[in-house]
């Protein structure tokens, strides 16, 4: 039985666009690394480098923090590192969520000790209601509840990333 939208597919491009807007706006005449966190963050990353109009350079990172859990194990594994030189570029750092923020704030830092000009996270659904470190994303889509999301690239388990909406799973969420 499909899973009911929680956020349309209208809804997300709409918070897309807003974001592209911004984000264009604050590097005028720049050229932006944008780094993917994957796999969750890979179809949002798609859809905002489109209609981004700044010159962009894409590169990829891949973590590990959840296994097939719904919480995060705060245990985190960089899986794939960005293979783009981080010195002196302006990058933005894109996920699909920022949840506790223990990944993105890691990954942050990671990249900061390589010395780029400026560093930006962005993510298309922001849950402040679980932040476990005091991380604020430069660029958040749209606000979340406490719930576990699912759909345009977030998974339970693997299954999911390929709807087009974003939906929450029942509480507790099924197994997989």
């Amino acid at each position: 039985m499909p899973i009911p939208p929680a956020i349309t597919a209208e809804e997300i491009a709409a918070a897309v666009d807003r974001l592209a807007v911004r984000i264009s706006a604050d590097h005028a005449g720049n050229e932006l690394l944008v780094v993917g966190v994957l796999k969750g963050g890979w179809m949002f990353m798609a859809d905002l480098v489109r209609r981004l109009t700044v010159p962009v350079r894409c590169d990829f990172v891949c973590l590990s923090s959840y296994g097939d859990a719904t919480e995060s194990s705060g245990a985190l594994e960089l899986l794939l590192d960005a293979q783009t030189p981080i010195a002196g570029k302006h990058v933005l750092l894109v996920d699909d969520i920022v949840d506790t923020g223990l990944s993105i704030a890691w990954l942050a830092e990671r990249f900061r000790r390589r010395a780029p000009a400026s560093l930006r996270v962005c993510v298309l659904l922001d849950k402040p209601s679980r932040r476990r470190v005091a991380l604020v994303p430069d660029y958040a889509g749209i606000e979340i509840p406490d719930r576990f999301a699912v759909g345009y690239g977030l998974d339970h388990a693997g299954r999911y990333r390929e709807l087009p909406y974003v939906a929450f799973l029942p509480d507790p969420a099924p197994p997989p």
